[in-house]
């Protein structure tokens, strides 16, 4: 099977493998596509919560961007953990160099145990600036709420949110649902011309580690693929939630869920 697309990834990396690149590479990697990376941070973490964070040079960071692209040009960009305003400012100057016009922004802030990714100076430049240049921005609610400044308590706060984000200059919002406490989720998706409400059962369960990573990357590589970016929602969505149901149950805390529900191993024995 030769992969269908390109898509370089900007986040950080997870020890335990669940969240950041790790999650990212496999959700590329099982949709059919190819994964490249630039790494903004190490993460060491496992499932119960996140022990420390290395940060690496925000210029190095650019060249990691710009080595990469010019050798294998991407198709799309995911882009993930950006824990400083000076790191934002590099990979904004990288990406005015390589000119790539599909970008996914996840603007991950908080780790699932609560850990606080990112500081106030990065928040505020995320807003006005890396919001502007992206395709499509992929907040949860926590994360929607700290970007607009307001509360998000029902799915009418949600679709709120997402028009304060669409006037911040983003292109296409999709937040996510999961920590409203309901027994349908409901993932939102809003441009300045539609608004559409996708509805997903909740299951019970611990292990969702790395959900938003997973969802973003696939959304990117759905969208590679040709599909539209409304419709790359809606089949990222089914992705993440075929590997939250069948999830492989590792882990003392907040276990990763299955990247690998997509794929069908057949196997001959002779």
């Amino acid at each position: 099977m030769k992969p269908r697309s390109k898509i370089l990834i900007i986040a950080g990396s997870d020890s335990s493998g669940g969240a950041g690149i790790q999650a990212d590479i496999k959700t590329v990697t099982a949709l059919g596509s190819y994964a490249m990376t630039a790494i903004t941070a190490v993460t060491i973490q496992n499932t119960t919560g996140v022990k420390s964070i290395i940060e690496i040079d925000p210029k190095e960071i650019l060249n990691q961007i710009i080595f990469t692209s010019k050798d294998i040009r991407p198709d799309a960009i995911k882009i993930g953990m950006l824990h400083s305003s000076n790191v934002i400012k590099y990979v904004l100057k990288a990406l005015d160099l390589i000119k790539v016009k599909q970008i996914v922004l996840d603007p991950v802030m908080v780790a699932k145990g609560g850990t606080k990714l990112v500081d106030n100076k990065a928040i505020n430049l995320l807003k006005l600036k890396m919001i502007k240049k992206s395709s499509l921005i992929t907040p949860n609610i926590p994360e929607a709420e700290i970007l607009t400044k307001t509360k998000i308590k029902t799915t009418e706060d949600m679709i709120y949110a997402a028009g304060k984000l669409l006037e911040y200059g983003a292109k296409n919002v999709l937040i996510k649902g999961g920590h409203l406490k309901n027994k349908i989720v409901k993932d939102i998706f809003v441009n300045k011309k539609d608004i559409k409400i996708f509805k997903s059962n909740r299951y019970n369960t611990k292990n969702t580690h790395g959900t938003g990573c997973t969802l973003s990357s696939a959304v990117t590589t759905f969208l590679t693929c040709g599909k539209t970016i409304k419709k790359s929602c809606e089949l990222g969505i089914k992705y993440v939630n075929s590997g939250i149901k069948s999830n492989p149950n590792y882990g003392k805390g907040h276990g990763p869920i299955n990247h690998l529900n997509s794929v069908k191993i057949i196997r001959k024995f002779k």
